[in-house]
Formats: C-alpha cells, structure tokens, sequence
C-alpha cells in the first residue's frame, strides 16, 4: 500500500512519465509547479499560430511541438488532430513513449489541502494509477488502498484484488468545471470543498471526464485516449475530454480496468467566457442527450482484445448510430480510424521509438 502522507526521496516514475500541456501562451504557470514537475519530461503541444513563441521558464527538460510538426509528422492523417482546440493535447499522448501521462491545462495551479499544505497533484495520481480499481463492487469506504482505510465487511473476498487501474481522475478547486448555462446562472460559484475521497467509478457507469487535472496508463489505455474532432472548423467544442472519457471508459469496462476519480484537487483559476462556451458547446448540449445513451448501450465482442480492435469497433457503431443524429459523426468515426492508424504508425508494438526518432519538434 502506498502512504499518502509521505513525500518519496527520488520523485515516483520520474523515467516512466511525461506531462503534457495544450497551450496557447507563455508557460508562466510552470514556476509555481516547479518542485513537483521539474523531474519529469513535457510535452507542450502549442495551439494556433505556429509561428507565435512560447516561452517555457528555464530548468525543465521539455520538447515543444506545434501545428507544423503536426502536419510534417502526421502528413494526411493530421486531419484527426484538432486545431484552435486544447484537444490538440492527444498528439502529446500519441508522441510519448512512456508507460503514464499525466496532462494539465496552463490555467490549473498548486493547491491546498484544509491543512494549508500544497498538494502535489502528480504524486497522488501516480499513487491512484499504481493501486488496483474495484469496478465490480463498490466499497463504502471509498478506496480500500487508501492508506487507513481497508474494504468493509461484506465485501466479497474472490475481488479484493481489483482489477489494474487505467484512470486518474482529478478535481478542481475555485473554478469548478461547469457548462456555459450554469456558468450564467451561476457565475460567481466557486468550488471550496475539498473532499478527502478517492473512489472507482463503477463498471457501467460513465462520468463527465475533464481533462485539465488528468492521468493515465498509456500502454492500458492510451490508444482510446482520443479528443475527437473539435474547434476549428468543427460544429462542436468542450466535449474533446468528454469524448475520450466515454469511449475509455466503455473500452476500459471491455477490458476489465479501472477508472477513480476524487484526489487530487488542483486550482482552477480562471473562469472562461460563458458565451462564448456557450457557442462551443450549443450542439453538444443537445447532442449529448443522444451521445450518452449511446454509449451506455454500446457493448463490443469478445475478439475485441485490444484497445485498438476496441476503438475502431466503437468507431463502426459511431457511424451506424450517430451518423443519423447529425453528420459530423460520420466525420469523426473516419477521424476515429485514422487516430488508431497513426497511433500505430508512431507506435510500432515490437518498438518504441526513441526521442531522436521524433522528427520536427525542439526538445530542450
């Protein structure tokens, strides 16, 4: 069982996990997050202008790609990866070769604890991913890992082993992740509950997954970890992280993983314009209604055994089912497909390639 409480001498992974931040600014943020990420290796994926420069505060060990390395690397199948979106994010996802990724949005600092202690969100990520998921049963204790907690009586024994975990989701304090009609009617709500909880989401059930405090397997489940089609040129926005967390978690559901959500908590510090998220998210607001009962109905055969026989699956029911609800998801199930083939193509399964192989983008 891993301690919540302790601060490990040499930081947990530090060799087996990159940080990857969508951006559109200068990197700033990073200096309040210096002693818990200066460790490990980012991947910052610039949004827009390529020609515009971000500065990234010196002493991170960090490769910086934009809309042009996209483009050189990826050749026709850069279609699949969203611009003017921090959906541009997955590239990261796709480019890394290690076995986590934890990713963050520039607007997202250190928080606090009750006890006024900053929290190192990363560490408590790393610590969900590497205990197990209890998605078959749900433990009213939350997480049985936890150290200080256990599973409760009536608990059966043949699954307290859990299953792997695939997902680390985290949470916000201050600026809660809210759509654009609550953003409006409520716009001065700020999230102060901090709630010392860890749980797992239970197997058939989906969740709203935000993608600004984030952490994942990638070799568990990287390949599903798509933010769809999204931004520019798109009739949708704000759904990016949504798309990925309902197609992971029915992928993760097949495959027998895990998804928790709760701790860590970081601090969202800025509200976005709520009409403006509300021209983003206008269709996805009436879309969604369709999406999710979709998605809970979906089910995939038993020769799915991977998560890419999984995810193109999934694509084939997106065009059969969604394709009649509006067009646009004719164009992302196609979008789905090219996804799984250039990860593939960037992902080789008998080798990974080194950084030096990753052409186009600046590593520092």
């Amino acid at each position: 069982m891993l301690d919540s409480t302790s601060t490990p001498s040499t930081p947990l992974l530090k060799d087996e996990l990159d940080i990857v931040i969508p951006t559109i600014r200068n990197l700033d943020f990073l200096e309040m997050w210096r002693p818990f990420f200066q460790p490990y290796h980012l991947i910052i994926i610039q949004d827009g202008d390529p020609s515009k420069t971000i500065k990234v505060p010196e002493g991170f060990d960090y490769e910086l790609h934009n809309r042009n390395d996209i483009n050189r690397l990826l050749g026709p199948k850069a279609s699949c990866i969203s611009f003017k979106d921090s959906a541009c994010r997955c590239f990261g996802f796709m480019l890394s070769k290690k076995k986590y990724i934890f990713t963050i949005d520039d607007d997202c600092f250190v928080a606090k604890d009750p006890s006024g202690k900053e929290i190192n969100a990363l560490e408590q990520h790393i610590k969900n991913l590497l205990t197990p998921s209890t998605p078959f049963f749900f433990n009213t204790l939350y997480d049985p890992y936890r150290e200080g907690a256990d599973f409760v009586r009536g608990y059966p024994f043949s699954l307290r082993d859990g299953v792997p975990t695939a997902v680390s989701h985290g949470l916000w304090l201050n600026i809660p992740d809210y759509d654009a009609p609550t953003q409006l009617v409520k716009p001065r709500e700020r999230n102060t509950r901090y709630v010392d909880a860890i749980m797992t989401i239970p197997k058939g059930t989906l969740f709203p997954m935000c993608g600004m405090n984030l952490a994942f397997n990638r070799e568990l489940i990287g390949p599903a970890m798509y933010f769809g089609l999204m931004g520019d040129g798109q009739p949708i926005g704000r759904y990016d992280d949504m798309w990925a967390g309902w197609c992971t978690k029915v992928i993760a559901d097949h495959l027998g993983f895990g998804v928790k959500t709760g701790l860590p908590y970081i601090w969202h510090s800025k509200a976005s314009n709520p009409f403006v998220n509300l021209r983003k998210e206008y269709n996805g607001i009436y879309w969604q209604e369709e999406l999710i009962p979709f998605f809970q109905s979906a089910t995939l055969p038993k020769d799915c055994t991977t998560v890419q026989k999984c995810y193109i699956e999934l694509s084939k029911q997106v065009k059969v089912k969604l394709g009649k609800v509006d067009p646009y998801f004719n164009k992302l199930a196609d979008a789905m497909v090219t996804w799984i083939e250039a990860w593939d193509e960037l992902n080789p399964p008998s080798e990974a390639a080194s950084p030096a192989e990753i052409p186009n983008g600046s590593t520092k």
